[in-house]
């Protein structure tokens, strides 16, 4: 069935990413219109499961952002939902916990004093002997906190994270998911907390430091239904349980075909005069027609999937923690979530425990494809030798898979990602990337949000007014939103952008 009257803007995917943008759209009085795969579920990687009354994430979401366009949408769509969680965080490395963000004195202890000294005599040397424009994430480390604090607190993790060496994942990783962190300021920042001394409030400083984030009571999928709802109260629609298969391009008519496949096998056919797609850039170049010539590069495109195993029981235990890293390799087990510090709501009852073993993995690997029973059996093995729950206290459980959860960021990626956005930006006029899958980044949620933001006033605009490549890349314009944004704009620090 084809939609006789083309629809002004199709959304493909029902993100943060994708949904900002129908929103924005919808509420200047655009049409739109998001189809989504997941026959559920809104929200993409920020959706909230559940599972018999418990409510849980997948991969934990942080309401944190210095944009405040981003935070003004979310108390607009969600006005009575929010509360203040504190930020609790705990390393599991060499069977004992280190507070994350560090504590100079339990770190201290925790080390002993030779270590302790090792590190920092390490820190001192790498600051000597610094490696010139680092191009992987294991010299970006080590010129910011020394070679043996990489092999402490960062190796291990970062390796079961990505599947692959540090040596073979490129330093723009490191530089965007640490920013403004390093060992000094990581030491100062351990010590006022070891002296109970507190940031002050508004204070500047990374995000990995930050003490405190604003939650939804019910996760973050109560955001994103919210927002899916206003969509359809503006005059928009969200359509479920479909899945972009083919993108066809009519330079004549200005006007795409799209494709679609139902869960039930049914094809459908749409048309639209702007496309904004946050599937994953891979398959995209794949599904649109006439084919870009960076089909080789697209190719080249990787992505790390997950699956999260949720134990539930009444751990004997005291978990004060939203989440704990898991860096000792004892275990494959990467990070824990304790979905009841991120909000009591979570969970149905007074007493139980609801914990979210994540494994990063393959899609296809032999995580992967493992069955549910034999990963539970995992997790309930693994929590025990951690401690946060024995096995015998895992009363029920539960397994939810990931694919694409993460753009890699191997040695390639970015000519990759270079290549195709180029190829798109000359071949289709009215093609737009948003979000992390779209455009190969690994964003933030508030960072996507922007991409979805900034394209919408781009459509409005008829042009390329902001470039939203440029989010989380420039410092003011990626954090300061939209205001940081056009003040970059008017001073000429940035132009309008060559690509999608």
């Amino acid at each position: 069935m084809t939609n006789s009257t083309p629809v002004e803007n199709l959304i493909i995917g029902a993100g943060p990413a994708g949904l900002t943008t129908a929103y924005s759209l919808a509420k200047a009085g655009a049409g739109v219109c998001v189809l989504e795969a997941d026959p559920r579920y809104v929200g993409g990687i920020s959706r909230t499961a559940h599972y018999k009354g418990f409510l849980f994430d997948i991969g934990g979401h942080r309401f944190f952002s210095k944009a405040k366009e981003v935070v003004d949408l979310w108390d607009e769509i969600l006005p009575d939902d929010f509360i203040d969680r504190p930020r609790l965080s705990r390393i599991y490395y060499g069977g004992k916990f280190y507070a994350y963000p560090l504590r100079a004195f339990e770190a201290l202890a925790n080390l002993g004093l030779i270590e302790s000294a090792l590190c920092m005599a390490s820190f001192g040397w790498a600051k000597l002997t610094p490696i010139r424009n680092p191009r992987t994430f294991h010299q970006w480390v080590r010129n910011q906190f020394g070679e043996r604090l990489f092999g402490i607190f960062f190796k291990t993790y970062t390796e079961k994270v990505w599947g692959m060496s540090c040596d073979e994942i490129a330093a723009d990783w490191a530089a965007q998911r640490i920013k403004g962190l390093d060992l000094m300021s990581a030491v100062i920042d351990g010590l006022k907390r070891s002296l109970g001394v507190r940031r002050a409030a508004g204070g500047a400083g990374a995000k990995t430091l930050i003490e405190s984030f604003r939650y939804p009571r019910k996760g973050p999928g109560m955001m994103w239904e919210a927002c899916a709802a206003k969509i359809t109260a503006l005059g928009g629609a969200v359509v479920m349980d479909t899945r972009v298969t083919g993108l066809s391009w009519s330079a004549a008519a200005k006007l795409w075909t799209v494709t679609t496949v139902r869960g039930d096998g049914s094809s459908e056919i749409r048309t639209a005069r702007n496309v904004i797609s946050s599937m994953p850039m891979r398959e995209l170049a794949h599904a649109i027609s006439p084919a870009p010539a960076s089909l080789t590069q697209a190719d080249g495109l990787k992505y790390r999937d997950f699956l999260t195993v949720v134990l539930i029981g009444e751990s004997s235990a005291a978990i004060p923690d939203n989440w704990v890293y898991i860096h000792d390799p004892s275990v494959t087990v990467g990070r824990v979530q304790n979905f009841r510090s991120w909000s009591p709501e979570m969970i149905p009852d007074p007493v139980s425990t609801c914990l979210g073993l994540e494994y990063f993995c393959f899609e296809g690997d032999g995580l992967w494809t493992s069955s549910d029973a034999d990963l539970i059996a995992r997790a309930s093995r693994e929590i025990g030798v951690v401690g946060l729950m024995r096995p015998q206290d895992v009363k029920d459980a539960c397994v939810v898979r990931q694919a694409k959860a993460y753009p890699v960021y191997d040695e390639t990626y970015r000519d990759n990602v270079a290549a195709v956005r180029d190829d798109l930006a000359r071949l289709y006029p009215t093609l737009h990337l948003v979000g992390r899958n779209g455009m190969h980044k690994y964003n933030n949620q508030d960072h996507a949000m922007m991409t979805g933001m900034l394209t919408a006033l781009n459509i409005q605009a008829g042009r390329r007014l902001y470039d939203v490549w440029d989010v989380n890349e420039d410092a003011e314009y990626g954090e300061a939103g939209v205001s940081g944004a056009n003040e970059a704009l008017a001073s000429e620090r940035l132009v309008p952008s060559r690509a999608a």
